[in-house]
């Protein structure tokens, strides 16, 4: 049998904590060791963990490990998407990109650019949005700073339409979404409108950034 508390990464071994045969009992501090080595691989050395992140790590790796108690303590659904929110340059689309890795055992989801998802569309029509309404599980980069879809002179809110595909996937055969974003609700919502924000809540769990937080590309 496999030990999923150890992974493996250009020829070390990593510890994210102890395996008892039957469940993994996570060590924080050592997933931090792991996920900066591991985004040094994927990004370069200049990667690092911020302590000021630290907090909004710690609740997505709650999160994707499953941590019922402390995911319930931080109000946080694990049945639901992510939807990763704050300024540019917070590390937003690092961290979705990195946090899938603690857990290989579980189905991976797909990280696409909002705004290729309507270049797409601009291209090829409403096909586009037909492949993301689709048991595939996706991260969508960026949401909301897209372009409005225009495909033979008709314009069309893709990501919009895309997201309430996902919804009804969510309810029928519980296929998660996730989303990160630099728009508050407000923005979203006038963005999308009302009856996509409102299923924008039920899709997603909201863990946030605070405004202030640097802008770590700088």
């Amino acid at each position: 049998m496999t030990n999923p508390s150890k992974i493996t990464e250009g020829g070390v071994e990593f510890s994210i904590g102890t395996f008892d045969g039957n469940a993994v009992t996570y060590d924080f501090k050592k997933i931090l060791i792991y996920l900066d080595a591991k985004g040094k691989l994927l990004f370069g050395k200049h990667f690092k963990i911020y302590e000021e992140d630290h907090n909004i790590i710690m609740k997505l790796c709650h999160y994707f490990i499953k941590d019922i108690e402390n995911c319930e303590r931080n109000d946080i659904d694990p049945n639901k998407g992510i939807l990763l929110s704050g300024p540019v340059g917070c590390g937003k689309t690092s961290l979705m990109r990195l946090l899938k890795f603690i857990v290989p055992h579980q189905r991976p989801y797909v990280l696409v650019p909002s705004r290729n998802i309507v270049f797409g569309f601009n291209h090829i029509g409403y096909k586009t949005i037909e492949d993301y309404g689709c048991s595939q599980f996706f991260c969508f980069d960026d949401l909301g700073i897209e372009p409005i879809g225009r495909h033979y002179a008709k314009d069309c809110n893709v990501m919009g339409e895309i997201l309430l595909s996902r919804y009804e996937f969510f309810l029928n055969h519980n296929i998660k979404t996730h989303a990160t974003t630099n728009l508050n609700a407000e923005e979203l919502e006038e963005l999308y409108g009302n009856r996509v924000r409102s299923r924008m809540r039920l899709l997603f769990n909201l863990i946030a950034f605070d405004k202030h937080t640097n802008d770590k590309r700088k």
